[in-house]
């Protein structure tokens, strides 16, 4: 049985890893969400609530290093495509129940291929970005949970992460 059949469709018939060729695919509206969050003690979640970090805007900066992240999904995943995005909007909303911050990025495109990928790194770097700068005075903060939520549009169609 070969990879392809398998459904790894990175892979070709001798199990060489290949960027996808989508051109026989029309170009249909997509759209991914996911989700993730990074875990911090409580003082650490005040310092960012009061805008008293060390270096700044936590979440503003996050907001925008998720942005320009899913802007270069194809430059830091070796297989992905270039896409020309139509959207990428990041959510970081403070949970004092963690307590942390919860982080959410949906991005959008009309294309060949989806943007599931795009979302993913949106919610990674943004974390990373929170980590960065809070880790002078936590470095035992958590990044957990980053996982696709759900996706539409493309021949697999929609897909909704479980509870």
């Amino acid at each position: 049985m070969s990879d392809k059949s398998r459904g790894l469709t990175h892979f070709d018939e001798s199990g060489q890893a290949h960027m996808v060729d989508v051109s026989a695919k029309a170009a249909t509206a997509r759209e991914a969400v996911a989700e993730g969050r990074v875990e911090m003690a409580p003082e650490t979640l005040a310092r960012v609530l009061e805008g008293s970090a060390k270096k700044g805007d936590v979440l503003g900066v996050a907001r925008l290093a998720g942005i320009m992240a899913a802007k270069k999904t194809a430059d830091l995943i070796p297989l992905c495509h270039p896409l020309a995005l139509s959207r990428v909007a990041l959510e970081l909303e403070p949970d004092p129940a963690l307590p942390g911050l919860r982080i959410r990025a949906t991005v959008a495109t009309s294309g060949q291929t989806g943007v599931e990928m795009e979302a993913l790194t949106a919610v990674t770097v943004a974390a990373l970005t929170i980590y960065d700068m809070l880790k002078a005075v936590e470095k035992g903060m958590r990044i957990e949970g980053i996982r696709l939520l759900r996706k539409s549009g493309g021949k697999s169609g929609p897909y909704e992460a479980e509870a």
